[in-house]
């Protein structure tokens, strides 16, 4: 595993992460023109922070999640180790510690060293290979967990340790033929009978996202986060501190000395955006009968990372004080869920120090909030005790020691959750009650890793545990909460079942008194979903959206064209301009619709349209044009093989191309004749040779003059034979189409026959250059002919 770096090394300058940078975009398009700077200071424009806008502003992955306890696949940390089990198995001979989750030196993790932290996930157990004729199957390794704690010290935890794909990622698990089979064979569930008819829970709530806010224009969510090279390079300067920002004209000069300050600033933009957003989306929420929601832990990039980390007091103070506000006024109940990497149970010290500090980091953003007595109680942080390290005896004794630890803030929210990974609610509620900690029962969870021999599967015998579960709150004064979620309506085995389904269809049997959060991938419209399902409180309030239309949007109004009008009116044109001043009507211009308050905007409008049904997420954007190929051209018109119109324009670049290709060609074929002609100087010479050696010139096809011997004759043979060789190459070379040399060489000696004939032609009187079939002239040097 690659060590972690130092922190001397890392105040050493080094050079950036070799991370794609794109520069930040302006929100309001480009910058104004420019103006003659002066001596004054001039206010720099911001940035924008919509991340559909600014490469450099990133939507937090664990926001779109349904629930943050399992890894994800996220651009911004290389997980190539986490998701490739082969090797994770390779890597034995290294040290006693987890494989790297990040592979490069730098994380954008927002905790301090991802490398540093055991995951909590369970070793998956190789497939069981097909027995041969004859033998035996070979059966699978019994898991870490379920071995004697003496073996399971010696080995070595981490390196031997593979990795679960993300069971919120996209696509399907595969299992093995043991899974299948012990899947197959696990006793049915065992429900309650209850009713939720009337509906004896608080609350329902949703998690860290509302799609229809982060959907709408513009975005509206708590959640932006960047990378660490994005802060790097914004704390250089501009290149012209006079101008704003721009993505290409006035990027951040890294010629320039480096300010944290500079960088610090960019990072806190992002954070009070994030802030700013949660009283919109509190109000969104009462409006439609939701008082319940998570936090984003990711509302802050990097605040408790080791060497980026910061605090959020003073900047954030007064933001986060009128977000609490909010949350006052409409009753709302604010909570955080930490990931699944702060774990207090860990045996390296290098984790516990970068749990210390995350949980530091939610403390101080609940407590600046500053919200009532009791909303401040029922602002918890949910933890879960993470991974077995070999011995769960071990860990539980080093739970408890941290805990002890831990600053009196912290302690006061800190609440456990059982997971679907290790950790029962049998084996977490003894702890829960030892040292005066609350505890969270997550249903789906519970259907997953529970003790078998003492509980069934399902909500039935889960319900006896009730009292001594809502007695861990009733003891700090704080209301109760659980979790809910469903898996995929195609899993089958345990990991499989861990991915959770996008909405619910039902509710389990939750205390009176409970608030309950929806873990769910469609957030608010989960909710919905059951609102709709149990005629619940405010199921009234929200409509079906019109695909792809929102009216509560304040959307630039495309004002239709001007008909051209002629340089002279006629006659009629004018008659009508003196009727329209006399008081007759006008024709209205085109309707505008009417402006959307900002407190309105996102909200849905008069109708609530706010509901998209399971799938139809695609609603939440506008309509794709889609340009269908035309089958038939309009009238005067014509196509091209995909289907298009050609327009004059697209004759013109074709008609550019075409001259272009034709004078490539041409500058092709002038250096080929080139290169040709030297090659047929030669056989030109050799045929002038041997038309020397008789003494005679030997024009083409010209009859032998009355009178001349037999070497004339010879002589004129030779060069209208060498004449039709001439002819038959430079035919043949067209015909064939010849490259290269062949060709050249044809094309050379044609070249040298015309220009001979055009000086043959060129050297008599033009009356003697007709000629007819019946009367052909013959010519005699230096004299005229004579007909025969």
């Amino acid at each position: 595993m690659p060590k972690r770096k130092s922190s001397a090394a890392l105040a050493q300058p080094s050079p950036l992460p070799e991370v794609p940078l794109q520069a930040p975009v302006i929100e309001n398009g480009p910058p104004p023109q420019k103006r003659r700077a002066s001596a004054r200071n001039v206010s720099q424009t911001k940035a924008s922070t919509n991340p559909d806008k600014n490469a450099n502003v990133l939507d937090a992955p664990e926001a779109f999640r349904a629930s943050p306890d399992a890894d994800t696949k996220d651009e911004r940390m290389d997980l190539g180790a986490l998701m490739d089990v082969d090797n994770e198995v390779k890597d034995k001979d290294k040290d006693d510690s987890v494989p790297s989750l990040v592979t490069n030196g730098d994380s954008d993790s927002p905790l301090s060293d991802i490398s540093e932290m055991e995951s909590p996930i369970r070793p998956k157990a190789p497939p069981v290979k097909a027995a041969k004729k004859g033998g035996k199957a070979k059966s699978a390794p019994t898991r870490p967990d379920t071995e004697p704690a003496a073996l399971a010290k010696d080995k070595k935890e981490a390196s031997k340790e593979p990795q679960f794909l993300d069971p919120e990622a996209d696509g399907e698990e595969e299992a093995d033929e043991e899974e299948i089979k012990e899947a197959l064979s696990r006793p049915p569930p065992v429900n309650s009978d209850y009713l939720p008819l009337p509906w004896g829970g608080r609350r329902l709530g949703y998690a860290c996202l509302n799609t229809y806010l982060r959907f709408s224009t513009p975005p509206v969510f708590s959640s932006r986060t960047c990378r660490i090279a994005s802060i790097l390079e914004n704390r250089h300067p501009l290149r012209d501190p006079n101008e704003p920002p721009h993505a290409t004209k006035n990027r951040p000069d890294r010629e320039q000395p480096a300010s944290t300050r500079r960088g610090q600033d960019f990072v806190e933009q992002l954070c009070l955006a994030n802030v700013r957003d949660i009283s919109k989306m509190l109000r969104w929420n009462d409006r439609y009968g939701i008082k319940f929601m998570r936090l984003s832990s990711e509302m802050f990039p990097f605040a408790s990372h080791e060497e980026y980390g910061y605090k959020l007091a003073p900047f954030a103070s007064e933001a986060l004080a009128e977000a609490g506000k909010v949350a006052a006024e409409l009753g709302h109940r604010l909570t955080t869920h930490p990931g699944q990497f702060t774990q207090l149970g860990s045996p390296r010290k290098p984790v516990i120090d970068n749990a210390l500090r995350d949980l530091d980091y939610h403390a101080e953003l609940l407590s600046l909030l500053k919200l009532p007595p009791q909303q401040d109680r029922d602002a918890v942080m949910i933890l879960h005790l993470g991974g077995v390290f070999g011995d769960k005896a071990a860990t539980l004794d080093r739970f408890r020691h941290n805990y002890v630890a831990l600053p009196q803030a912290v302690k006061d929210r800190l609440v456990l959750e059982n997971d679907d990974v290790s950790w029962s609610v049998h084996e977490l509620l003894p702890l829960c009650e030892d040292l005066n900690i609350p505890l969270v029962l997550d249903y789906h969870h519970h259907n997953i890793i529970f003790d078998a021999a003492q509980i069934r599967e399902g909500t039935r015998d889960i319900m006896d545990l009730y009292p001594r579960i809502l007695a861990t709150w009733k003891r700090k004064n704080i209301t109760p909460k659980m979790h809910y979620s469903e898996p995929c309506p195609d899993a089958i085995t345990g990991r499989q079942r861990r991915k959770h389904s996008p909405r619910v269809i039902t509710l389990p049997p939750v205390p009176e008194g409970v608030d309950l959060m929806i873990e769910a991938k469609d957030k608010e419209q989960a909710v919905f979903e059951l609102m709709r399902t149990f005629k619940l409180p405010g199921h009234h309030l929200f409509n079906d959206i019109i695909p792809h239309v929102r009216k509560d949007e304040n959307r630039p109004v495309k004002t239709p064209k001007k008909p051209k009008t002629p340089k002279k009116k006629p006659a009629a044109a004018k008659m009508e301009d003196d009727d329209d001043e006399e008081g007759n009507e006008v024709e209205a211009p085109p309707d505008v619709p009417t402006p959307v308050a900002e407190d309105e905007t996102g909200m849905g409008g008069p109708d609530g349209r706010v509901y998209w049904p399971p799938g139809q997420e695609h609603w939440l954007r506008p309509v794709k044009r889609v340009v269908a190929p035309r089958s038939k051209a309009p009238p005067g018109k014509e196509l091209d093989e995909k289907g298009r119109i050609i327009t004059p324009a697209m004759k013109r670049k074709r008609a550019a191309a075409a001259a272009a290709e034709e004078e490539s060609k041409a500058e092709a074929g002038a250096e080929a004749d080139a290169d040709g002609g030297a090659e047929a100087d030669v056989g030109a010479e050799e045929g002038a040779s041997a038309a020397a050696k008789t003494g005679q010139d030997a024009p083409p096809r010209s009859k032998p003059a009355r009178g001349k011997g037999k070497a004339a004759k010879e002589a004129e043979a030779e060069g209208e034979r060498l004449a039709k060789e001439v002819e038959a190459e430079v035919d043949a070379a067209a015909a064939a189409g010849t490259k290269g040399k062949g060709k050249a060489k044809a094309k050379g000696r044609g070249k040298v026959k015309m220009e001979e004939e055009e000086k043959a032609v060129d050297d008599v009187p033009e009356a003697k250059r007709r000629r007819s079939r019946g009367n052909k002239v013959d010519y005699k040097e230096g004299g005229d002919g004579e007909e025969e």
